[in-house]
């Protein structure tokens, strides 16, 4: 994997949040490339809850300053970045004031989902790709964790289609056990064709649960892993018959091997 490039886009990645399966896998993957040879970068949303002085967050004035459209109102983009430490791994955070200052990340105290979660996660996938273009930084593979970071397959096929940049780029989607059983904003499918994306593309969010952003996600995607033993049966025989290359669950011991291998056989 020497030299390979890789994008990881994750809804959550240690240190900078809690352990669980996305954050931990969000970490262990891109360090296992790195330890390999090959050169990433990592984005996340930059949730309130993350201690930018602990972790030595800076804003990066030459990338932040632009404004994306979310629903036809101009949200201001800011960036951050951090460094793992002793990992010398660049982390972007795709900050906004209205969307992630909040002290959670994607619930309320009470366990409420945020009622604008679905903009959210329109916006961190606008946020990564237009950041990747000023970085002028070609990957070799996306690779997408996390529900909140599933729009990015969805707008790369679609509303950056025609972005030379990405011409040769595939994506990789990793699937996890369900983490939220309500649906998103209702209107979630009108703020996505809103940016000319197909009603038919994206038919599955007119329920926008957590399994059907999930089936629009790995049909925009090249290749799709199976990252944890809790994916529901009904979103792995889904994604069994996608016709989709597919890596099946591996191990903790067992998926760096897993992963390198089906990374390669994706033309690496």
């Amino acid at each position: 994997m020497k030299d390979k490039r890789i994008l990881y886009v994750s809804s959550e990645v240690v240190p900078y949040l809690a352990e669980n399966e996305v954050s931990l896998m969000s970490y262990d993957v891109p360090k296992m490339i790195n330890d390999q040879g090959g050169q990433i970068r990592i984005f996340m949303p930059r949730y309130g809850n993350i201690n930018e002085r602990r972790h030595q967050l800076h804003e990066v004035i030459r990338l932040s300053g632009m404004n994306l459209v979310v629903n036809d109102l101009d949200m201001p983009l800011i960036i951050k970045v951090a460094s793992i430490p002793k990992e010398r791994i660049q982390v972007y955070f795709i900050d906004n004031d209205e969307y992630f200052k909040r002290k959670a990340t994607f619930a309320d105290e009470e366990g409420v989902l945020y009622p604008d979660n679905d903009e959210r996660a329109i916006f961190f996938a606008k946020g990564v790709v237009e950041t990747v273009k000023k970085l002028n930084w070609v990957p070799d593979i996306i690779h997408v964790h996390g529900w909140l970071a599933a729009m990015l397959p969805i707008y790369m096929k679609h509303y950056y289609k025609n972005e030379a940049l990405f011409s040769e780029t595939k994506i990789v989607t990793s699937v996890y056990g369900q983490s939220f059983d309500e649906n998103l904003d209702l209107e979630m499918i009108n703020k996505v064709k809103f940016d000319g994306v197909p009603h038919e593309s994206v038919a599955d969010l007119e329920t926008p649960n957590y399994e059907n952003i999930l089936k629009a996600s790995i049909l925009h995607s090249d290749a799709v892993i199976i990252a944890s033993e809790n994916v529901s049966p009904s979103l792995t025989k889904f994604i069994e018959s996608s016709g989709k290359p597919f890596l099946p669950f591996a191990t903790k011991d067992a998926f760096a091997e897993a992963y390198t291998n089906f990374y390669k056989s994706m033309g690496l």
